[in-house]
């Protein structure tokens, strides 16, 4: 049996013991970062003096027997698709060059007030639009299992860093599986909460009725731990809500019943499909009861994502014009404010936000938005209904997290189609705006990481983390680290 107690409650614990400085966590932290960051290529920027200063302030304070916040000294890397006051924040975008924000994400602020210390911005796909980390306009981000392999995106920067030790935990967003793939792949607890926990107020919008803010952590408990600092309403976001805690009041799954859509789920890659079971059979053993259900639609996810996400995020980026923040291209002699505007946003966006504005324009446009947007949104109605029926009979949804454990780098670069099935289990959750928690549950047979994902009721993440929690203290696979850590 393993200790439950993963690396973000222990920091928490011996700095407001006294037993380690938040100075000492912080410097180890970063040369974690210094060591690891030639081979991963995880961040964006170290904000090494900033995390210092925040550092030392901690320890001032808890030398003067001041209160110190639930994750004091505790380091944590963000998204580079989160606003951080003075540190660049690019969305891995060329758009978006030099541009330091004067203001913190509500997430980032969140954090900054529990005490927790940000020690850097990590690698995305470009405005968190791919499943490989590799859309970024600074390069791709490796597999700490396998430098060769993808980390998985969008948050692959954030997945990287955590799995390979450089910080207990990070900030991630999840738009269609953004934060539970690269979990999945790089072998770390993702969580994706009810759409409206988190605020999105300085998340650089992608889709805006399907993003949402979570946590990468090595233990479900220290996923949960990072998600109560950073949850709860926000006046500058009018779809976040005061929900209940989602830390869970009660531990063990006695009772707990699994549903598995095995049809849904056919098909998946044999190394995932026995890991997975492997998961079912430890829950079953915990006490837990599984039982087989039918997931209606469920195959009609991708389509339907691929026309809402890539509609909104022809909005969305409408704003990126090269007029009030970020690269405007240059121009040899005058021309026109639209050919400006053109020139801009052929330079700024790389060839997959290209294509995603592209697609989405063109599903809005005249004659097309009943076809192709109205029915999307028909059918994720129906989705979340389906969603609905099942979660009333069971408590949580098992299924894998991704059909296939990690890509090699380059495979599904030139197959966008190939690269958008990969999600085929974690846009769901989205699209229906509920929770879900990607948990390490084995290794393929070349040594590569594979994950389960647990879907939940809206509202309901404390059950996730119960379940996580009471099957990593029967399992040691979120125990194992890459070589790089």
């Amino acid at each position: 049996m393993s200790d439950r107690r993963g690396p973000v409650l222990a920091v928490r614990d011996q700095v407001a013991r006294g037993e380690r400085t938040a100075e000492a966590v912080t410097r180890e932290a970063l040369a974690a970062v210094t060591r690891c960051e030639p081979a991963l290529h995880a961040f964006t920027a170290v904000a090494t003096e900033a995390a210092l200063s925040q550092a030392a302030a901690i320890d001032r304070r808890r030398a003067a027997g001041e209160p110190l916040g639930p994750l004091a000294g505790v380091p944590i890397a963000v998204k580079d698709n989160l606003c951080t006051r003075g540190i660049p924040t690019t969305a891995a975008s060329a758009i978006l060059r030099g541009f330091v924000p004067p203001y913190d994400a509500t997430a980032v602020a969140r954090l900054v007030a529990a005490d927790a210390i940000i020690v850097g911005k990590t690698n995305c796909d470009e405005f968190a639009m791919g499943s490989s980390t590799e859309n970024s306009a600074l390069g791709p981000t490796a597999n700490p299992w396998a430098v060769t392999r993808t980390p998985g995106g969008s948050s692959g920067g954030s997945a990287a860093a955590v799995a390979a030790r450089a910080v207990p935990a990070s900030l991630g967003s999840d738009t269609g599986g953004s934060i539970r793939q690269p979990a999945a792949f790089c072998g770390v607890v993702g969580l994706k909460p009810t759409y409206g926990r988190v605020s999105r107020y300085g998340l650089l919008a992608f889709a805006s009725s399907l993003d949402q803010i979570g946590p990468f952590a090595i233990t479900a408990d220290d996923a949960a731990a990072v998600l109560a600092a950073i949850e709860g309403a926000d006046t500058f976001d009018a779809t976040s809500v005061d929900a209940p805690p989602s830390t869970p009041a009660e531990t063990g799954v006695r009772g707990l019943r699994i549903g598995v859509p095995r049809a849904f789920i056919a098909g998946v890659d044999a190394a995932v499909s026995t890991a997975f079971d492997g998961a079912l059979a430890a829950w079953r053993e915990l006490g837990a009861t599984i039982v087989d259900v039918d997931l209606p639609h469920g195959s009609l996810a991708i389509p339907v994502y691929y026309l809402i996400a890539t509609a909104e995020a022809s909005s969305n980026l409408a704003r990126y014009d090269g007029v009030r923040y970020g690269f405007r291209a240059g121009a040899a002699a005058p021309e026109s404010l639209r050919g400006m505007y053109e020139r801009t946003r052929d330079e700024g966006f790389g060839p997959e936000v290209k294509r995603r504005i592209m697609l989405g324009t063109y599903v809005l446009s005249a004659g097309y938005y009943d076809a192709y947007y109205l029915k999307a949104q028909q059918v994720r109605a129906k989705l979340r209904d389906a969603y609905a029926g099942v979660l009333a009979q069971v408590d949580v949804i098992a299924t894998p997290t991704t059909p296939t454990a990690a890509f090699p780098l380059g495979e599904k670069a030139s197959d966008p189609l190939q690269m958008y099935l990969a999600d085929i289990f974690t846009v769901s959750a989205n699209l229906v705006g509920v929770p879900a928690i990607s948990l390490p549950c084995g290794f393929s047979p070349d040594g590569l990481p594979i994950g389960c994902q647990l879907t939940g009721r809206m509202w309901e993440e404390a059950t996730l983390v119960r379940a996580g929690a009471a099957y990593q203290s029967a399992t040691d696979w979120h125990l194992q680290a890459p070589s790089l850590a």
